[in-house]
C-alpha cells in the first residue's frame, strides 16, 4: 500500500503541475479542430501525456506519434525538423506547444517539414503577454466570452524551457505569421479564453492542396 501510495502521490503532483486546467482546455480545442477537419489519419508530433492521441483513437482516427525521446514509445524518434524521414503524408499534423523549444532560427525549417507531409496542420504556440478576458454564464448556453484583449510583454523573452514566445520583444506575432505564410494557408487563428497562453494556428499546407 505505501508503494502504491508513493505512486499516487507523484501521478497527483505531476497532474496538477503539467496537465492543469487550461491545459485540459487546450486539449478539447485541439481535439475539436482535429476533428473539424474530418482526417482518416493524423501525425502527433510531441507526444506528451498521450491525452489528444488516445481520445481520437477511440473514436477512430488512426494516429501516428513522432517524438525525440525514445522513453515515451513513439512510432517514430526524430525532431519535427527531420519529418520528411517519415516519407508519408497525413491528413492532419497536430504540433502543440513544440515549437518554442527549437531556436528560433529552426522554426522556419520545422514549419516546412511539416508542410510537406500535410495537408492541413494544427498549431499552437505559446503568447506571452498580459491577458484580459470578461466571461459570463447564460443559462442553457453555457460559458460565454464578452470581450478579450492580449497585450504583449514589451520586455525581451527570458525562459529556461522555452527559446522564444509569440508576443516577446523579439518575437511580435507579425513575424511569426511571416514566416509560417512561406508553407501555409492561415485558415483560422485564435485563443481559448480558457487558456489564452495558447495560440491555436489551423493550416493548409501550399505543397499538398491536391490531397
Amino acid at each position: 500500500m505505501e508503494g502504491n501510495s508513493g505512486k499516487t502521490g507523484k501521478g497527483l503532483r505531476q497532474f496538477m503541475s503539467y496537465d492543469t486546467k487550461e491545459r485540459w482546455m487546450s486539449y478539447w480545442y485541439q481535439i475539436r479542430e482535429i476533428l473539424s477537419l474530418k482526417p482518416k489519419n493524423v501525425l502527433e508530433v510531441g507526444i506528451g501525456t498521450k491525452v489528444v492521441s488516445e481520445y481520437l483513437k477511440r473514436v477512430g482516427v488512426e494516429v501516428t506519434t513522432v517524438d525525440i525521446n525514445p522513453e515515451l514509445n513513439p512510432d517514430y524518434v526524430c525532431s519535427v525538423t527531420e519529418l520528411s524521414r517519415i516519407n508519408r503524408k497525413y491528413d492532419v499534423v497536430l504540433c502543440a506547444q513544440v515549437l518554442e523549444h527549437l531556436p528560433f532560427p529552426e522554426f522556419e525549417k520545422a514549419l516546412d517539414e511539416i508542410a510537406k507531409i500535410c495537408r492541413f496542420a494544427v498549431i499552437t504556440l505559446p503568447y506571452g503577454a498580459i491577458d484580459f478576458s470578461l466571461i459570463c454564464y447564460l443559462p442553457r448556453k453555457g460559458l460565454k466570452n464578452i470581450f478579450s484583449l492580449k497585450i504583449p510583454f514589451p520586455r525581451k523573452h527570458s525562459s529556461n524551457e522555452h527559446y522564444w514566445e509569440i508576443g516577446k520583444r523579439e518575437f511580435p506575432i507579425v513575424k511569426i505569421k511571416e514566416k509560417i505564410l512561406k508553407c501555409f494557408e492561415i485558415k483560422k487563428e485564435f485563443y481559448p479564453h480558457e487558456n489564452m497562453y495558447h495560440y491555436f494556428f489551423i493550416l493548409r499546407s501550399r505543397y499538398n492542396e491536391d490531397m
